[in-house]
């Protein structure tokens, strides 16, 4: 199985970015393979605008401080 470990999402020249690093684990629990990672750009709309709203609640947060 693989075991998603992080999730980062940012914009740059192409539009809003996510980059995925996960684990592989086998059916016994042993680490097959360990920080593998995939970059995506996001195209779906309703993603996107997850996206912002997260940016959006972690800037209040930020701004909290």
């Amino acid at each position: 199985m693989k075991k998603v470990t992080s999730v980062t999402i940012w914009n740059d020249a192409v539009g809003k970015r996510v980059s995925i690093t996960y684990s592989e684990i086998s059916d016994t629990g042993v680490i097959i393979a360990d920080n593998k990672r995939i970059d995506r750009v996001v195209t779906d709309a309703a993603i996107i605008q997850t996206a912002d709203q997260m940016a959006g609640y972690a800037q209040q947060m930020v701004d909290g401080e």
